[in-house]
């Protein structure tokens, strides 16, 4: 909204030609957003207290450490999707195509965890709203999201899955590209939900890998840098930079409230939104493969619950103690701040590794 209130007048001010900078609004965005949480975040978490009483339900079958964190309120989420929503709408282009349809799917499966945390805190129970018609929605979310980010993507790139370390090499999937994004989109949802388990957890692996697809988005998007690393040059994605800035700030102003022992946790509300919007990212920048690196973290998580699943049923047998997997770590006495930044340690690891993808070309 600045951008296109400000920038015009650079002709009688030449201090506004900063907002036509991406690297400006983004770090303009960042500092919103943590603002927002620092003079509103206590006076909403007070609130949120009052109205849910009893807060989270915690489950009788988890750690039993996890019974000592009763009472805390739930749907911080809320509050990050809000930091985001008006940071972006602030600071981004609104003319962009790709930063509406990122805001669109954050948005959207941040609705479906708010509808879950709601059925949760309000029937006093951990099941919340049913898994079938959860899955449902984020599907129907997801198909308009692959839809959208096909239509505004140049012709010659539409449908096509492009590999890291290679830049011409790329398979056209054809229709299969539909189905393809609903499973990056509706899989970064749910292994960012498995993986919001301990506090901080999921929040500091999640701005990790928004930052680093926020160098991935600016680069896609600039022509020259583009070039220089041998990427596909995606007119417009430089923009997303702006909203994963709004993300971090959002981000970090949670933690300071959800940080060791929380005061609020984001629940399903932020933790389906942040991670639809690392897939909804991942699939307007052409780097779906590279998520499932930067976001192994996630990844190993999810692969843990489907393992034990999979296992008990064939054999009887559990391969982990408790899944997700951090359950199984504290199951064997770890603490949980150790799990927590041993886990942040790899996420940083991780996206080292995704972001060497793109030089390696």
């Amino acid at each position: 909204m600045l951008y296109h209130f400000l920038t015009p007048l650079s002709d009688v001010f030449g201090g506004f030609n900063v907002f036509k900078y991406i690297s400006f609004r983004t770090g303009g965005a960042l500092l919103t957003s943590l603002l927002l949480f620092i003079f509103f975040g206590k006076r909403m978490i007070t609130w949120m207290r009052e109205r849910q009483q009893e807060g989270q339900p915690i489950r009788d079958d988890g750690p039993a450490s996890h019974l000592d964190k009763a009472g805390t309120p739930t749907m911080g989420g809320a509050m990050i999707l809000g930091a985001i929503a008006i940071s972006t709408l602030l600071w981004a282009r609104l003319d962009i195509g790709f930063v509406l349809l990122v805001l669109f799917t954050t948005l959207g499966f941040g609705a479906i965890g708010f509808w879950d945390d709601f059925l949760k805190v309000s029937k006093r129970n951990t099941k919340g709203a049913p898994g079938k018609l959860r899955l449902l929605a984020g599907l129907v979310i997801a198909l308009i999201a692959g839809i959208w980010a096909n239509a505004i993507t140049p012709e010659a790139l539409q449908s096509q899955l492009l590999f890291p370390f290679s830049k011409d090499f790329m398979v056209d999937l054809g229709l299969l590209f539909f189905p393809f994004a609903i499973i990056v989109i509706v899989g970064a949802a749910n292994s960012v939900n498995l993986t919001d388990g301990l506090d901080g957890l999921a929040i500091v692996p999640v701005m990790i890998a928004g930052m680093s697809f926020a160098i991935i988005a600016y680069c896609t998007g600039n022509f020259n840098a583009a070039e220089y690393l041998h990427l596909q040059y995606l007119p417009g994605t430089g923009e997303i930079a702006v909203f994963i800035g709004a993300l971090t700030g959002a981000g970090l102003g949670f933690l300071w409230f959800n940080a060791p022992p929380a005061m609020v946790f984001m629940g399903d509300t932020g933790s389906l939104a942040l991670g639809g919007a690392l897939g909804a990212i991942a699939v307007a920048t052409k780097h779906e493969i590279v998520l499932a690196i930067i976001g192994g973290l996630f990844v190993v998580e999810t692969l843990s619950v489907i393992i034990q699943v999979a296992s008990f049923k064939m054999t009887g047998k559990r391969v982990f103690r408790m899944a997700p997997i951090h359950h199984h770590f504290e199951q064997k006495g770890w603490h949980e701040p150790t799990i927590v930044i041993r886990f942040w340690i790899i996420a940083v690891i991780l996206a080292l590794i995704g972001l060497s993808t793109l030089k390696l070309r």
